[in-house]
Order: C-alpha cells, then sequence, then structure tokens
C-alpha cells in the first residue's frame, strides 16, 4: 500500500458520512437508543452524543487553526466523559437535533477556514495536551469518527458499507501506525487487491483477506471471522486501536 496522506480540506466525505450516520439515528426510539452498542459499557445514545461532542470538540480545533488562539477540544477528560453520561439519558428527538446542530456548527467552522488555516498547528485532546496536528487533519479525524462510530451502533451499518476511499487511507493510517508499536504481534497482512503488509520483522502468522474486513478486525470492529489465517489457527490477539 502506498502511503497516503490524503490531507486535502474537502468536506464532502465528511458531509455524506454525516447524513448517513443522522439517517440512521432517525430510525432509532428511545428503547432502540437503549440498547447496547459495540462501544464497551456504552449505549447508542453513548455513541451518538459522543458524536455530536466531538463535532464541538473539533470545531474548537478548526477555531484555534483559524484564529492562532489556543481553543482546546475539550478542558478535562472528566468534563468529556461528563457530557457524553449526562447527553446519553435524553429522548431520541433531542439526540438527533443535537447530532444536527452539532453537524451544522462543524459545518460553519470548516466554511469559516482561511487558507492559511489549514496549515496552522493545533493540539488535540484534553486540555491541549495531545500530538501537534495541522488543521487540515481535523476533516479528516471528523470523517474516522463518523465512519466507525456509525459501526458502533449496531445497526446494519457494517465495514462493508465504508466507501472504498475511506478504507483505503484508514488501513494505511491504521497498518503503519501498528508498525510502530511494540505491543502489536508480528503479523503479515494479505490485503485483497492491495499486495502484502508486515506488522513486524518476522510474522509467524499471516492473515488475509478484503481490505475493509481487515481494517475492521484491525480496530476490534470484528472478530475477524472470515479471514483466512496461515497456518490455520486462531486470529492473533491485537491491543486497543487507539
Amino acid at each position: 500500500m502506498s502511503s497516503d496522506s490524503g490531507d486535502s480540506p474537502a468536506a464532502g466525505p465528511v458531509t455524506a458520512a454525516t447524513e448517513r450516520i443522522i439517517a440512521t439515528a432517525a430510525t432509532l426510539d428511545d428503547a432502540g437508543l437503549a440498547a447496547s452498542s459495540l462501544c464497551p459499557g456504552w449505549t447508542r445514545a453513548h455513541v451518538l452524543t459522543h458524536v455530536a461532542r466531538n463535532a464541538d470538540a473539533l470545531s474548537n480545533l478548526l477555531a484555534w487553526a483559524r484564529t492562532g488562539r489556543e481553543n482546546p477540544m475539550y478542558p478535562s477528560v472528566e468534563a468529556r466523559n461528563a457530557d457524553i453520561a449526562a447527553g446519553a439519558t435524553r429522548p431520541a428527538a433531542e439526540i438527533v437535533d443535537d447530532l444536527h446542530t452539532s453537524a451544522d456548527r462543524f459545518v460553519r467552522a470548516v466554511m469559516e477556514m482561511p487558507d492559511d488555516g489549514w496549515e496552522r498547528q493545533v493540539r488535540r485532546g484534553a486540555a491541549a495536551t495531545g500530538d501537534p496536528l495541522p488543521g487540515r487533519r481535523v476533516l479528516w479525524l471528523r470523517l474516522r469518527e463518523l465512519e466507525v462510530h456509525h459501526v458502533d451502533l449496531d445497526t446494519g451499518y457494517g465495514a462493508a458499507d465504508w466507501p472504498p476511499a475511506f478504507v483505503h487511507r484508514a488501513l494505511d493510517e491504521t497498518v503503519r501506525a501498528f508498525g510502530r508499536r511494540e505491543d502489536v504481534p508480528a503479523v503479515t497482512l494479505e490485503i485483497d487487491g492491495a499486495g502484502v503488509e508486515h506488522l513486524g520483522a518476522e510474522a509467524p502468522v499471516t492473515v488475509g483477506g478484503a481490505p475493509s474486513e481487515l481494517l475492521s478486525w484491525l480496530i476490534g470492529r470484528s472478530s475477524g471471522t472470515g479471514l483466512r489465517v496461515q497456518p490455520a489457527g486462531p486470529l492473533p490477539a491485537l491491543p486497543s486501536w487507539l
């Protein structure tokens, strides 16, 4: 796989992904939102509240990139978690409306960005304690949140529904990130239609399959059922993605 920086500030994929997840959320009533998601300990309401608050958090980063004045995603991890917990108790109609309005705020933040703002460095994470990144990368972070958490709702939207461009970039990024980590087991990945990648110098196990299914397994969104394993046996145990 070729390295894909993919940081062009184009909002089209984000808009499309936003529309898809809002459409799914609109089909859920209060009981549906109270059901468990694929995120341990979170209901679907928690996931959707997180998606809304993420839009606001990333809007803060865009404001920072636009103005040059520090504007963290959120003041602390505790504040982030409290907002999600409180928001998850709301009725379905309020949660869906929050998705709409927070997405609209994010769009406005994108539209207000001057050309030089896309290159200005900001810091993600609580109280701006994370790694620095250029403003243009915020769009990718938002797309990744939308696509992955749509799957987490466990309502039928799965890895096979991810757009190919998203899969290509997310898989490339995940493979490169895992390759730098010491807690990832040595694995050779046979990516259908895209060649071979290695996690670790001498991999005793080869795992193969479609790009979307490999990505879903690597980031902990599937058990990997259906992937090819050579020599025959269980899939390697993977650490947490992020």
